[in-house]
């Protein structure tokens, strides 16, 4: 009995010490809440001047948490990285320029060949202006040969429209004398002044046929009526008595 008696004495006791425990424990949490309402009212109050403050502080944590600094190891030596050696360029092949195609060479469109007239027709006509002398032994350039008979820059001539006796050729002292007056009077008509020549045939190894005249008076007629030549074609015995 005694010992069931103590044992409810002691017992008593730690159920105070739950109580006030209990008490104590239930009081804390209420303290903390009104604090932190005191301070909601406070900061809630004071706004605007905390604002820039906390922009302030937070500011540099925010890059420290943005951006973790790498531990360093001071018993690890620092790697070393072998820079790449550069690469060679690569030369591109320059292309050789093709030897471009020959253009195309137009053929030209043949063309009729117009007839040339020959020097036998009465349409070719020159005019002579130069100074005439006898012939010689040498060339014979411009000078009179016989009464019918002169050379023109080098070219035969023959008067076509008379026939007159030739020196070398006479038969008689009447044909001589007449040859040499032929020859003469011929030379002073060629260097009276300009001259026209137009074509009377073929030019042949004789020489070349012309009617020369001037101002539409021919030479050969003008022989003919001095009684100094004669027409192609009649009897040469007239100049032999």
């Amino acid at each position: 009995m005694a010992k069931t008696a103590t044992r409810g004495r002691r017992k008593a006791p730690a159920r105070g010490k739950s109580k006030a425990r209990s008490s104590g424990g239930g009081l804390l949490p209420w303290a903390v809440i009104g604090i932190a309402a005191i301070g909601g009212i406070v900061a809630h109050d004071h706004w605007k001047s905390i604002q820039p403050m906390l922009a302030r502080q937070s500011a540099p944590i925010t890059r420290e948490t943005a951006e973790p600094k790498p531990l360093v190891r001071k018993d690890v030596p620092p790697k070393q990285v072998a820079l790449a050696a550069p690469m060679p360029k690569a030369v591109l092949p320059v292309p050789q320029s093709q030897p471009l195609p020959p253009a195309a060479i137009p053929t030209p469109m043949i063309q009729p060949i117009k007839a040339v007239p020959s020097p036998a027709s009465p349409a070719v006509s020159e005019t002579g202006t130069v100074a005439f002398g006898y012939c010689g032994q040498g060339a014979h350039i411009n000078c009179v040969g016989d009464g019918g008979v002169f050379w023109y820059k080098g070219e035969k001539i023959v008067i076509a429209d008379m026939a007159s006796p030739v020196v070398d050729q006479a038969r008689c002292d009447g044909e001589r004398r007449v040859a040499f007056a032929a020859k003469s009077r011929l030379l002073a008509l060629l260097n009276a002044g300009p001259f026209t020549m137009n074509a009377a045939g073929k030019t042949e190894s004789s020489g070349a046929p012309r009617v020369v005249s001037r101002d539409g008076r021919s030479f050969g007629a003008q022989l003919i009526n001095e009684g100094l030549a004669r027409k192609p074609g009649a009897a040469g015995s007239a100049w032999c008595a």
